[in-house]
């Protein structure tokens, strides 16, 4: 079976070299100037104190569902994302597989204050520099792409830019990505080797990761990831110790992802 994770990052390793090449370090800092100087949100309180927890996301497409709404506009989505009451907001910066970009997070930073997560395939310090310069509060890491001493180098050089770090594993033996400068703790229940979406992953997990945690000098959020389609299904997540959802799909294949997201949050009462 064709791994599209291995796709993904072999593209993503050529393109974060063209852009270091491109824009180099200190220009990219020199660049970000009074931006740097911004004070980020803190995601993981948003989740922790929100009714609701929803991480709305916006993306135009993916490698398995093809596009999703191609004409996406950030000034049209993200706004109506924090009027209808998302807790944070996921912004995918890749373009060859996701359909999205830099820009979009730059945008979106310039028409909310809610929390902004940068959504992409990390494996480079640079890439997070980018991140703070154009706006994000957050940034994912995703465990199958790292390996634990470089989920730590990546985490620690996030917090010294006052980014917090969600962590994205999808199994059970990726709790040892785990370290002490993890915010967020997420479930993914779509396979990125396959892109096979299955719910129960959030559950089957739920209990072993508070077990792994509950001994240790810090406890991450518990957030579940893809293949949320219904209120019903936030609603027992939370009963296992979810607090954040990020949500993309279910919203942005529709014409009105802002109403989608009213219609959900109020299907949670």
């Amino acid at each position: 079976m064709k791994d599209i994770l291995q796709d993904i990052i072999v593209n993503k390793r050529i393109e974060v070299e063209r852009q270091k090449e491109a824009v180099k370090l200190d220009l990219l800092l020199g660049l970000g100037g009074k931006r740097l100087e911004r004070n980020t949100t803190s995601m993981r309180a948003a989740l922790a104190s929100s009714g609701s927890g929803i991480i709305a996301e916006f993306k135009r497409k993916s490698p398995s569902k093809g596009w999703l709404h191609p004409g996406a506009n950030v000034a049209d989505v993200i706004p109506a994302y924090e009027q209808n009451g998302a807790s944070a907001c996921s912004i995918l910066t890749d373009s060859e597989f996701f359909g999205g970009s830099l820009s979009d997070l730059h945008r979106a930073r310039k028409l909310v204050n809610l929390p902004l997560l940068r959504k992409d395939f990390i494996i480079d310090p640079y890439q997070l520099y980018q991140a703070r310069v154009m706006g994000a509060d957050a940034v994912l890491l995703i465990a199958a792409c790292l390996t634990p001493d470089e989920c730590l180098q990546l985490a620690e050089t996030a917090h010294t830019f006052s980014l917090e770090v969600l962590l994205e594993i999808h199994s059970e033996e990726e709790l040892g990505h785990l370290n002490p400068h993890i915010d967020m703790l997420g479930v993914n229940n779509r396979n990125l080797g396959t892109f096979h979406t299955d719910i129960q992953n959030s559950f089957r997990l739920a209990k072993r990761m508070v077990e792994y945690t509950q001994d240790k000098a810090y406890t991450p959020l518990l957030v579940s990831e893809s293949g949320i389609a219904d209120p019903a299904t936030v609603i027992t997540l939370r009963t296992s110790g979810f607090r954040g959802f990020l949500i993309g799909e279910t919203f942005m294949k529709t014409n009105d992802p802002g109403k989608a997201l009213a219609d959900f949050i109020g299907g949670l009462s």
